[in-house]
């Protein structure tokens, strides 16, 4: 039985243009977000670990060391089972700095573009055999399923179809900085069908080879230890090295990097795969043994590691044939796919931009974009080339061993950078450096030269790759890089950049760094400083992600809040451009302003959002600290007393509830700022006393929307011992309430010495009116003319009205404001109107003005009607004078519930408004001298508190044109009742 090459063609390209519909559906939205963020996918995805040396490699592994094959799991499973101590905090790390691989990761901790360099020429170099592996297995099944092709053009061709794959989707979205979720559904698929051909094999293997588990049981018994290595024990020292090799693999290779840390939108499916990865490795590893001894038993006609494919050719069952192929192009498909995508990303941040970097680029992303393109194509041709050296000499064992092997030299630098802050650039680049060339030496050279490089140089030591050798060279090599490695970093200084680094990578350690001020004022300027680097486009799209993810406005410029964007742009152009280049960037373009010789204060804000992310992984005595912490912090922000605290460059470091309460003014509006930039009126009365030298201000005015108010402040210096950052507490207790009661008292003080002079005065006043009534008496006795008469009774009438006048000054001598001399009873506003109208009229000033009345005829109110005539003569004598020639005083009066609202309005120029509080005080006047005494508001005021009503005055009445005055008086109403009286039916 056998394929043509067309037929495998076609259904390797349907499988593949199948994967790619996943993708771009994904992309589309047609597949939910719930299915694409679902932790199953993401334990799925890491699936991709089980490339085609799973499915094709294990088969040999198991033929060779029995169990051993078991390590390829076994390695990785306790690496994740280990996720909380060892990969969690990675995730960290790559997450708050955008390190999108390990090269990343090694640049910044290292603070060094070398060590990137290094680290991806060195994965460049392991991975190199990892991708051939892939290659040869798929040309290897193709000429298998089809004899006579030619190997090397099929392997041509899965690298053709592959790069052409990359170029529809692989790289899309990923210079943004975005997550591919396309990419790790499409992983995520090509898992379960790797996974389900390799079970249906194994179903096959024991259900028709061997008849089910009872045959193969017998099998066992029988055949089983003369033919199969299951009964052989593997040694310590290389099942020890296939654990460890593999055990970094879930750190170190860039694919398993790339999944599970770059790809990864949520950290709690890292503790999912926990437990998920190592099922489905078990589950993928459970049909092996089984594949192997039915392979053993039909006398497959390939060698063990292609008994997946030979089962299925002794069989002759074809769709088998097409099942094992499928499943072993998934595998090797999407770990060249995934490793590409991320070998290219390293090479591109650590190689071609320190060396090309993009100018004068319109469009950074798409520069990237094909860039990132073009090195996967690199990538994959040069693979193919290590295919080409190495597919006749070694196998897929072989080969994985080999690449598992290299990129174990890096274990010790991402070790370092969780759990060794000693450890500098300079150890870690000559501990790789020094553990490649052994790995090179003794393991690379022979493989691909055929000859020991040290018999060059006459030393006669043959350390040729054996299979029983190969843990001894993997172990020399790593303990001599270890070993540099430490020596190197405890004899060489480092550098106060990689201290930095290194206290922001660690596990225990929060980082406190400097609140300093940058050059840069607002978000507006860093669009304008990065387009110098980045172009126009490229740096307000930045500036806006990077204002979208730390919510915050778009015009931002507080201090505080242009560190935490700067450090997010550096974050994001990091995952872009590599940490080098951001770093870089950055720094040229968005410095910092040079400290003062009082130097920065510590950025407790960035300590503080630290210990809130920190809080669940408090323990013990840390834990009861950060709650004493959390008890003092709340009891400062509801203190009853507005406070605030600043440094020493005046950025507000606290305000409190309270404080937001008497400004208006929120604390996210103002932590981080400076005094200068809150709103008015609190940035000048703060900034000045916070700069002052005095140390209490006692009822500072303050005008708060037309209005007064008045606060004391008082501040005290943080400074001490205990706390060597310095800076300022500031207190404000509002007074405004005791400052207008105490205004009241004087005022009533001033009234009630008004009110005894006036008594005086009213007593000496009296003489003189009772003598002018009395000649007005005998003036009426005298006459019978009737003009006489009259005005002698109005002389009477007005003697009268003095002399009431009198009294009211006497009864508010004596008994305050609310004394009752006189009896209430209804009284009719509009007849005291006309009766006010009628008297004014009489004066030659009054010719000048037209009175308005809008009043019903039966208003009535509660009181005394002599007196609200006095009130109104009052009220209308000031309109009069305040009115201009020819213009009108409207008086209006209605009934609102149970009051009486009568307004009277003039078109004067009005009151000012710093006056309005004193019209109703005795002898305080506004007009000319010799032209009023100031006493008729106060007795207008006095006689409505006497009749329990209200009295306001309005200046001006129109707002646009600023002139007029209205008095509105609030009286009681007369409720007149009928008493109806039933009487009794008969």
């Amino acid at each position: 039985m056998s394929f043509n090459l067309i037929q495998l063609f076609l259904i390797g390209l349907t499988y593949l243009l199948l994967l790619f519909g996943i993708a771009w559906a994904t992309e589309k939205g047609f597949i939910p977000k719930r299915v694409v963020r679902h932790p199953l996918t993401y334990v799925l995805s890491l699936g991709v670990y089980a490339s085609a040396w799973a499915f094709y490699g294990s088969v040999g592994l198991a033929y060779e060391f029995g169990y051993g094959f078991l390590a390829y799991y076994l390695g990785v499973c306790g690496a994740f089972l280990l996720a909380p101590v060892l990969m969690l905090p990675i995730l960290r790390i790559t997450r708050a700095y955008q390190l999108s691989s390990l090269a990343d990761l090694f640049a910044f901790r290292y603070r060094s573009q070398i060590a990137g360099t290094l680290v991806t020429l060195f994965t460049l170099m392991g991975t190199l055999a990892l991708l051939s592996l892939q290659i040869q297995a798929v040309a290897n099944s193709i000429q298998i399923l089809a004899p006579g092709s030619p190997q090397n053009i099929l392997g041509f061709g899965f690298c053709l179809v592959i790069i052409a794959f990359a170029f529809l989707f692989g790289t899309r979205g990923t210079a943004s900085g975005e997550n591919n979720d396309g990419l790790v559904v499409s992983i995520a698929f090509e898992s379960v069908i790797k996974l389900a051909a390799l079970l249906a094999i194994g179903y096959y293997s024991v259900s028709e080879v061997f008849g089910g588990f009872n045959g193969l049981d017998d099998w066992l018994q029988t055949q089983g230890p003369r033919v199969t290595a299951f009964e052989q024990t593997i040694e310590d020292a290389p099942w020890r090295a296939l654990l460890l090799i593999f055990f970094a693999s879930a750190l170190v290779m860039p694919h398993m990097f790339h999944m599970s840390f770059t790809e990864n939108q949520n950290p709690q499916n890292l503790f999912k795969a926990t437990w998920g990865l190592p099922l489905y490795l078990l589950l993928i590893s459970l049909p092996i043994p089984p594949i192997l001894w039915a392979g053993i038993t039909l006398n497959a006609p390939t060698i063990p590691e292609y008994y997946t494919l030979g089962i299925s050719l002794s069989a002759q069952s074809p769709s088998l044939s097409i099942i094992a192929f499928i499943g072993g192009l998934s595998a090797a498909s999407g770990m060249i796919i995934v490793t590409t995508l991320a070998l290219a990303g390293m090479v591109l941040n650590h190689i071609v931009l320190p060396i090309y970097p993009p100018k004068g680029t319109d469009n950074i992303y798409s520069w990237l974009n094909w860039v990132k393109r073009g090195l996967i194509a690199l990538i994959i041709f040069l693979s193919y080339l290590f295919y080409l050296v190495t597919s006749d000499t070694v196998s897929l064992s072989l080969l994985g061993i080999l690449a598992f092997s290299a990129m174990l030299q890096l274990l010790p630098g991402v070790l370092a950078v969780l759990y060794w802050p000693i450890g500098n650039r300079n150890g870690v680049i000559s501990g790789m450096i020094t553990g490649l060339v052994i790995w090179a030496l003794t393991m690379l050279s022979p493989l691909l030269f055929g000859f020991d490089v040290i018999d060059v140089f006459g030393m006669l030591i043959d350390y040729r790759l054996h299979r029983d050798q190969w843990h001894i060279y993997t172990f020399l090599a790593l303990t001599v890089n270890v070993t540099v490695f430490v020596i190197v970093s405890m004899l060489t200084k480092t550098s106060r950049a990689e201290e930095a680094a290194a206290q922001a990578c660690s596990v225990d350690t929060l980082s406190r760094p400097q609140r300093r001020e940058l050059v840069a004022s607002s978000s507006s300027e860093f669009k304008e400083c990065l387009s110098k680097p980045l172009g126009a486009h490229v740096a307000n799209r930045e500036v806006e992600r990077a204002l979208n993810e730390l919510e915050l406005p778009a015009i931002e410029y507080r201090p505080y809040a242009l560190r935490r964007l700067r450090d997010q742009i550096e974050a994001n152009l990091s995952g872009l451009m590599g940490p080098t280049i951001a770093q870089d960037i950055v720094k040229r373009n968005l410095s910092y302003k040079q400290l003062t010789p009082s130097g920065a204060g510590q950025d407790i804000h960035f300590v503080e959002r630290s210990l809130e992310d920190y809080q669940s992984r408090l323990t013990g005595l840390a834990a009861e600290l950060d709650s004493l912490r959390r008890y003092h912090r709340q009891t400062l922000q509801n203190l009853p007393i507005a406070a605030c605290s600043l440094g020493n460059d005046l950025e507000i470091l606290m305000w409190n509830q309270a404080m937001t309460v008497l400004t208006g003014v929120s604390s996210d509006q103002v932590i981080g700022s400076t005094l200068c930039s809150i709103p008015a009126p609190w940035a000048g009365l703060l900034d000045e006393f916070a700069q002052g030298d005095q140390s209490h201000y006692h009822k500072k005015r303050v005008d708060l929307q037309g209005q007064p108010h008045w606060f004391n402040l008082h501040k005290s210096q943080i400074a001490g011992p205990q706390n060597s950052e310095g800076g300022l507490v500031i207190l404000l207790e509002d007074q405004t309430e005791n400052q207008l009661l105490e205004e009241k008292l004087i005022h009533s003080s001033r009234l009630a010495s008004v009110g005894r002079f006036a008594a005086g005065v009213a007593h000496e006043i009296g003489n003189p009116v009772t003598g002018i009534a009395c000649l007005a008496q005998n003036m009426k006795l005298e006459t019978d003319d009737k003009e006489m008469l009259s005005t002698a009774q109005q002389i009477i009438d007005q003697t009268k009205r003095i002399s009431n006048i009198l009294q009211s000054l006497m009864n508010f001598s004596r008994s305050g404001n609310h004394s009752q001399t006189n009896v209430h009873e209804p009284a009719n506003i509009y007849r005291c109107i006309q009766e006010a109208t009628n008297l004014l009229s009489l004066s030659d000033l009054s010719s000048n003005v037209e009175y308005q009345v809008n009043c019903e005829d039966n208003l009535t109110v509660i009181g005394d009607e002599q007196r609200l005539v006095q009130v109104f003569i009052n009220l209308l004598s000031n309109a009069r004078d305040a009115s201009p020639e020819g213009s009108m005083i409207r008086i209006t009066g209605k009934i609102d519930g149970y009051s009486a609202i009568i307004e009277v309005s003039d078109q004067g120029s009005g009151i000012p408004k710093d006056q309005l509080g004193h019209v109703f005080e005795p002898f305080y006047t506004t007009k000319d001298p010799n032209k009023g005494t100031g006493l008729g508001l106060s007795l207008v005021y006095s006689i409505v508190e006497e009749h329990y009503g209200q009295i306001q005055v309005i200046s001006p009445t129109d707002e646009q044109t600023g002139r007029g005055t209205t008095v509105k008086l609030s009286l009681p109403a007369h409720q007149p009742t009928n008493d109806i009286i039933d009487e009794p039916v008969l």
